[in-house]
């Protein structure tokens, strides 16, 4: 058995291939650490064909995570079972201090560091949350966009002094006054703009909810995350964008820490202490969080009275982050045991669906 898996072993080829916009370069090493193929493909459909030809399902592919301009190359190895490897290029620092840096030499490093299985592997959301991803922060940008025109639009009322009797200067009412007003031409002329702006990106935004809610109606995981205080339509959508399998967590700290929730330690010798959160893992999963937790310690007693404790103790900006912290252990069991919040009332989850909440639709100004 032993010589027949040595030459089984023998035809397994490292791959290490330097990801650019258009223009891709591989780097092919045999066991031995010998390069024996050196080549340049585009990145497209063609250029991927003809890198994947050159592979069996016995050949493994390293390549880092640059941008989004990876996805297709990863997904059309994926399909075609080549067991590929995403570094994650913050910590293949090899390739990071080189003193040479060309494509040819970043391939070779690649390719050098998965042989010796040294690459700092990046975690890979299945395609479909992929797709969820994208989509929930497609709908950031848009609210974003919104927001900056709308910024537009309070700058010209203020200009002119001008202030409007309705609380919302986007309601009904108040689009009829903004049209109303006597304006010199060129202001005019910017606030129409802005107004027609707002339109078509409030139709925009209203099309990417409808997906958003067939979507989370699908879901099972959104489902159990929207029976936690706080959780909107759109948050549980991207809390499970974000997260993706639970699985991957062995327990709750590890979930923690990916949220960029845990304390960071400074240890020397004897003496170590804890300072404030590491902010590292997913941004959009510790906005989200906090973001969360501004409803959860309003209409939820048991989180409510977690922020007022630490609060009075600490400050409220410590008692957000402590809250945070508590939602996410508690999501993670709920994930991993299939059970919804134990304090939720009945019908939650369905009217949640049925109905976005504010939150959800003003969703980022920042």
């Amino acid at each position: 058995m032993q010589p027949e898996a040595g030459r089984e072993a023998k035809k397994m080829k490292d791959v290490g291939v330097d990801i650019g916009k258009w223009r891709c370069r591989a780097a092919v090493m045999d066991p031995e650490g010998t390069v024996i193929d050196e080549f340049a493909f585009n990145n497209d459909a063609e250029g991927i064909r003809d890198l994947a030809s050159r592979l069996t399902t016995e050949d493994r592919v390293v390549m880092e995570s640059t941008g989004s301009v990876w996805t297709n190359l990863y997904d059309a190895l994926d399909e075609r079972k080549v067991p590929v490897v995403l570094a994650n290029p913050l910590k293949t620092r090899a390739i990071a201090s080189a003193r040479i840096k060309t494509d040819k030499v970043d391939a070779r490093i690649l390719a050098h560091l998965l042989r010796g299985d040294l690459v700092a592997e990046c975690y890979v959301s299945p395609r479909e949350l992929r797709e969820i991803r994208a989509l929930v922060r497609h709908r950031a940008s848009l609210v974003r966009a919104r927001t900056t025109v709308k910024n537009g639009v309070h700058a010209i009322v203020d200009q002119h002094g001008l202030r409007c009797e309705y609380s919302d200067l986007f309601g009904k009412r108040s689009l009829e006054w903004l049209r109303s007003l006597d304006l010199g031409a060129l202001d005019r002329l910017m606030l129409d703009n802005h107004l027609g702006q707002v339109e078509s990106l409030n139709g925009q935004i209203r099309r990417v909810d409808e997906e958003i809610r067939r979507r989370a109606s699908l879901d099972e995981d959104v489902r159990l995350l929207l029976s936690l205080t706080g959780v909107d339509i759109y948050m549980a959508l991207l809390i499970r964008s974000e997260v993706g399998c639970i699985d991957r967590f062995p327990d709750y700290k590890r979930l923690v820490s990916w949220a960029g929730l845990a304390p960071s330690i400074h240890q020397s010798g004897t003496v170590e202490y804890s300072g404030g959160i590491t902010r590292q893992g997913s941004r959009m999963l510790r906005w989200a969080m906090v973001e969360c937790v501004q409803a959860a310690v309003r209409y939820d007693p048991r989180f409510r009275g977690l922020y007022e404790r630490l609060s009075r103790r600490r400050g409220a900006g410590c008692a957000v982050v402590a809250v945070a912290h508590e939602m996410a252990r508690i999501m993670y069991f709920m994930l991993s045991r299939n059970e919804s919040y134990r304090d939720a009332d009945g019908g939650l989850v369905e009217r949640k669906l049925k109905n976005m909440s504010k939150r959800a639709y003003d969703g980022l100004r920042n």
